[in-house]
């Protein structure tokens, strides 16, 4: 059965430092944007993938057009526009990416309904969403009525990717989160993510409190301490370690982790809420390791460079015989 992963939400371009002298006075550029690089993790692991958005008809428009096409995205839900597409420097400070983005009015931020096409809602058996496209223009509002449309009819996936510095109205924001974690299938969180919808509560407890808002699965990243998932009803969550490798940078890492969880579950046509829940502890912890050992690989690297499924079973096949 062929399984349409729709990844709907921001692309744009990162600006990387290369540094000089300890300074960083020099940029080069990257495609990227959390939704694109989970639509490229997919693609590279393998599964048929599509990707909703709208460009700018710049040069950096044209560039990620082009990036997409060569990644073997389908672009028929691209649409575009005048204008300018959404920039963002980076920056390293204490071994974490600082961002900076020029995106007030540019391309990603602008989509409306009209930008959406019939066959996206026929097509899709995965919609993934989340990220800054929750955060601007009228794209936020799009997102959420093909989410509320697809409802029922294709999993649902949302991974907030918070940016706090980012949001101009909190209460509103925090408001749609909630309205999308009650309707989504995977829900998936950084360590970070959670400590900013739950401050001051363990990660045991927050993870309980979201199984019971709504998603099937939720799944938090805990960085190099690896990751924890629980099912909705579940009793115990279910802990992988996370794995040892020599850090380039962490951009990316979080989309690629994404793009190994979607991937998992469409090979193994796990396409409903209710498929979803009664999930196996053991392919949990293989869905888990998936996804980690694929961002890992993507840590590896510089910038957002998601790793192609080869590489991830060669990775897993030698952390296996190392354990045996």
């Amino acid at each position: 059965m062929r399984t349409l992963i729709t990844c709907m939400g921001e692309c744009l371009i990162d600006f990387l430092p290369s540094k000089k002298a300890g300074q960083s006075n020099e940029f080069r550029m990257y495609p990227a944007g959390s939704i694109l690089n989970v639509a490229v993790g997919v693609s590279r692991l393998g599964q048929p993938t599509a990707f909703a958005c709208k460009l700018a008809r710049d040069y950096f428009g044209r560039t990620l057009h082009n990036y997409i096409e060569q990644n073997g995205i389908d672009t028929r839900y691209l649409s575009t526009t005048e204008g300018h597409s959404t920039l963002a420097f980076v920056a390293m400070e204490n071994g974490q990416a600082s961002f900076d983005f020029y995106g007030d009015g540019t391309a990603d931020t602008l989509m409306t309904m009209e930008d959406v096409p019939a066959n996206l809602f026929n097509e899709t058996k995965m919609l993934h969403i989340g990220s800054i496209s929750l955060l601007r223009g009228t794209t936020p509002e799009t997102i959420k009525k093909t989410f509320q449309r697809l409802r029922g009819h294709a999993l649902l996936s949302l991974d907030p990717n918070l940016r706090p510095h980012l949001v101009k109205d909190e209460a509103k924001y925090r408001a749609l989160l909630q309205e999308l974690v009650s309707q989504t299938d995977l829900l998936k969180l950084s360590d970070a993510d959670l400590d900013w919808l739950h401050p001051g509560e363990s990660i045991t407890d927050a993870l309980r409190q979201l199984a019971q808002q709504g998603p099937a699965l939720v799944v938090i990243t805990r960085g190099d301490k690896g990751a924890i998932a629980l099912r909705k009803g579940g009793e115990r969550p279910v802990h992988i370690p996370g794995f040892s490798v020599d850090i380039v940078d962490t951009i990316g890492a979080g989309d690629t982790f994404c793009a190994g969880l979607l991937t998992y579950l469409a090979d193994q046509q796990i396409l409903t809420h209710a498929d979803l829940a009664a999930i196996s502890d053991d392919k949990v912890t293989a869905m888990l390791r998936f996804a980690a050992a694929s961002a890992a690989l993507n840590c590896q690297r510089e910038g957002a460079d998601p790793p192609k499924r080869s590489e991830v079973e060669a990775f897993l096949k030698a952390k296996d015989t190392q354990h045996a």
